[in-house]
C-alpha cells in the first residue's frame, strides 16, 4: 500500500471524526457510495485530484492540509520559484505542482500540470469527472484536448479555457508531445452565497 495515500486517508478520517461527520453523510455529499468511500478511507483506494478537492471543500480545510498535514501559514504572499511547488500525483499521467500552497485562505487553488502523452490515450474516450467551482486552463506548451460534456476543442499554446467545473470535463495530451499548463481552480465561495435565505 502507498504510504501517502494511507497518510492522506488517516487524515480524511480523522477529520470527518472530529467534525462528526458519517461516512454515509460522505458518500452521499460526494455522490458516491458508502463502500468506495470506505475504500478511500481505508487507503486500499487512490484519490483523485477532484475527490481531495472536494472533501476538503466539505470539510472546510486546506487541501493542502489533507495532502501534507500542515496548514498553511502566509497571508501576505508567497513565493514559489520555477520548477517549485507543493507536487500532486493524483492522477494517472497528469502531475500537478500547486504554486500558491503556502499561502492561507485562498480563493483559487493555482497549479502547474504536465500531462504526459499516451499513444493509446489519443484512441479512447477522454476520462471525465467534475467538482465544485470553475476552473480556468491556460497551455503552455503541447497540445492538449478538452472535453467538457459533448464538446471537444484542441488547445495551443497561448490558449485558454474557462468553464464551469460542475461540469463533465477531462483532457489529454495530443499531438506526440507532453502537454504543460496552469489550471486554475476557484473556491466554492459563490456557491455557500447562493444558498443563503434572501433578505427582506
Amino acid at each position: 500500500m502507498n504510504s501517502k495515500i494511507k497518510e492522506i486517508a488517516e487524515r480524511i478520517t480523522g477529520v470527518r471524526e472530529l467534525l462528526g461527520i458519517t461516512p454515509e453523510d460522505m458518500s452521499r455529499d460526494l455522490g458516491i457510495s458508502v463502500n468506495e468511500y470506505l475504500e478511500y478511507e481505508s487507503g486500499s483506494r487512490d484519490f483523485s485530484f477532484s475527490l481531495l478537492y472536494e472533501i476538503a471543500i466539505r470539510f472546510g480545510i486546506d487541501i493542502t492540509e489533507l495532502i501534507t498535514g500542515e496548514i498553511p501559514k502566509l497571508s501576505r504572499f508567497s513565493l514559489i520559484r520555477s520548477g517549485e511547488g507543493l507536487p500532486i500525483e493524483r492522477r494517472k499521467g497528469f502531475t500537478y505542482h500547486h504554486i500558491a500552497y503556502l499561502f492561507r485562505n485562498r480563493m483559487s487553488e493555482p497549479f502547474r500540470v504536465v500531462a504526459r502523452y499516451d499513444a493509446e490515450l489519443e484512441k479512447q474516450p477522454i476520462h471525465i469527472s467534475s467538482h465544485s467551482g470553475q476552473e480556468f486552463d491556460y497551455v503552455l506548451s503541447g497540445q492538449l484536448k478538452v472535453q467538457i460534456e459533448d464538446h471537444t476543442m484542441i488547445l495551443n499554446p497561448g490558449d485558454a479555457i474557462y468553464y464551469d467545473a460542475h461540469n463533465n470535463h477531462g483532457m489529454i495530451a495530443i499531438g506526440g508531445k507532453d502537454c504543460e499548463f496552469l489550471a486554475v481552480i476557484s473556491s466554492s465561495e459563490y456557491e455557500k452565497d447562493e444558498k443563503k435565505e434572501p433578505v427582506d
